[in-house]
């Protein structure tokens, strides 16, 4: 049941953010995503599905590649939620292929889901990606969400996606 109201849910903000950001002079980035949230805790793991928003204009070289603002967030299907905002960093790998590592803190609401021991959380992801169109790229990512030993306990939480990456 869970899976086929997100799936909805991911269909008309597809149909609806192209819609409304077809004309849009700026180079917005979105990108919608599901998986598995904390894959590698039998008891905890859930599904999850996920948004993340990058401004292009924003974007800088720098020493350590084409950096840019990142904010998105997620919710688990036990009402775990986690909102953030971070840095990418973009990394041509010729062929098609995109890599793209980001570090981002945010917050976190357990809701039914796994206690990972404090409000704030930090998220480091790895995405590679296929660049399919001019406007969209299809890619797999990996992520690890831990609080840094700021809280009482530190469990983490390991996540799986696959991402439809779409720029406006």
């Amino acid at each position: 049941m869970f899976l086929k109201k997100t799936s909805l849910i991911l269909i008309l903000l597809l149909s609806v953010t192209n819609t409304v950001l077809a004309d849009n002079d700026k180079q917005d980035q979105l990108n919608f995503f599901v998986g598995n949230f904390d894959f590698s805790d039998d008891k905890q793991k859930a599904v999850l599905i996920g948004f993340q928003h990058q401004n292009e204009d924003l974007n800088r070289n720098t020493f350590l590649g084409n950096v840019s603002p990142i904010t998105g967030g997620f919710i688990t299907d036990n009402s775990a939620a986690y909102i953030y905002t971070g840095v990418e960093w973009n990394v041509d790998m010729g062929s098609g292929l995109m890599f793209t590592p980001s570090f981002a803190p945010g917050l976190y609401h357990e809701g039914n889901g796994k206690d990972l021991g404090h409000i704030l959380e930090f998220k480091s992801e790895v995405q590679l990606s296929y660049i399919s169109s001019d406007s969209t790229r299809l890619g797999v990512s990996y992520n690890h969400v831990s609080n840094a030993s700021l809280g009482d306990k530190n469990p983490g939480a390991n996540s799986y996606m696959l991402n439809y990456i779409k720029n406006f």
